[in-house]
């Protein structure tokens, strides 16, 4: 088992930003697939929502044009 202290502190993103990206790729695989499960385990992974799948591409976008236009 890898020791997560010793990795940058980054979880999976929709949005990630360059130096997100930058910090996940210096992850190793299975330290990836870790925090990536974690996320999917989240409870709120398990709640049912109105939202729909346009919807929530929707909102990505929003957050996304508003990363990179600030």
């Amino acid at each position: 088992m890898t020791d997560a202290k010793t990795f940058p502190d980054v979880v999976p993103s929709a949005t990630p930003t360059e130096a997100e990206i930058a910090a996940w790729q210096s992850l190793p695989r299975d330290e990836q697939l870790r925090r990536l499960r974690l996320e999917l385990n989240h409870p709120d992974c398990s709640v049912v929502s109105s939202a729909t799948m346009a919807g929530i591409r929707a909102e990505g976008h929003a957050l996304a044009m508003k990363r990179r236009h600030g």
